[in-house]
């Protein structure tokens, strides 16, 4: 009996390479987990234990480099499959949002990737304005109707496809395209960054050109909070992503002090379908480094 731990998307490659039925015995804990352990039998069939231990193989090399197509996250909002969704303001923000105003009122925020996150409506109430950017037009919309907010629609001639959405009070405007295609000639820059579910959740392989657009959109005061999760990416694959302070520093070190704010256990049992044994989240704090 071999013993595999495979993703459901590994498994389903398998069986479409090779063309080979599922074996009758195999189990797993939970179809819809992002990790699925196998036992199967190969006591009868030394072919396709070979082939099937190099199709994951191969799958388990090329899982390093995992890429999410925006079409994967749009079906996620389309199918209510949206897990990294916080229903409460977050409770990083909350703990350094002092560290991040430092006495500053009305400070523009920028969130990178903003889903529908509800810290947007918490910080436009105690008196800031909003800036985000997001892919998913439904996760728009769902915003300002989960809030009971009216808003405007535009198109963004800087932006080829883009649309603008704005609350009838100004304070929040969320911008429905690619992170790579916004720029601070579109919104200016900011005073604040609220990162979170975005450096973790983009491609890997995009980490410097993402870097290179939020450095770009950071004011002199800028101060940007950064939220990471740190646990061993050859156990799961992502997303989210997993990020370690090398990895921070390397992106944003030669242009900002970054400063290591928090750092806390943060494995549940759920992790455990992910095949992790632990999950470390950390906030940074980033600041442009004086000339």
């Amino acid at each position: 009996m071999v013993t595999l731990m495979i993703s459901h998307s590994q498994l389903k490659c398998y069986l479409y390479n090779t063309s080979l039925p599922i074996p009758a015995n195999k189990t797993y804990q939970n179809p819809s987990a992002p990790l699925l352990r196998n036992s199967i039998d190969f006591s009868n069939d030394p072919l396709r234990k070979s082939s099937i231990l190099l199709c994951f193989e191969e799958n388990m090399s090329v899982q390093k480099d995992r890429v999410m197509a925006v079409s994967e996250w749009e079906e996620r909002w389309q199918t209510g499959r949206i897990g990294f969704h916080n229903f409460h303001v977050h409770k990083m923000l909350q703990k350094c949002i002092d560290r991040v105003l430092c006495g500053r009122s009305g400070v523009r925020f920028f969130f990178p990737l903003c889903g529908k996150a509800v810290d947007m409506k918490w910080l436009a109430d105690m008196g800031h304005s909003v800036v985000g950017v997001e892919i998913s037009e439904m996760a728009i919309k769902q915003f300002f109707e989960d809030h009971n907010m009216t808003y405007t629609e535009e198109t963004v001639p800087a932006i080829p496809e883009g649309k603008l959405f704005k609350s009838s009070d100004g304070k929040i405007s969320l911008y429905q395209c690619s992170l790579y295609d916004f720029s601070s000639s579109v919104a200016g820059q900011f005073g604040g960054i609220w990162d979170r579910g975005s450096l973790v959740a983009i491609n890997p392989c995009d980490r410097e050109r993402y870097a290179s657009i939020l450095l770009s959109l950071m004011d002199k005061d800028c101060r940007y909070l950064l939220d990471t999760l740190l646990y061993n990416p050859e156990l799961f694959g992502g997303p989210p992503f997993a990020v370690s302070d090398e990895d921070i520093r390397t992106l944003f070190g030669s242009a900002c002090e970054v400063q290591l704010l928090v750092s806390q256990d943060a494995f549940e049992e759920k992790h455990k379908t992910w095949g992790l044994d632990y999950l470390t989240e950390k906030v940074h704090l980033l600041t442009l480094k004086s000339n």
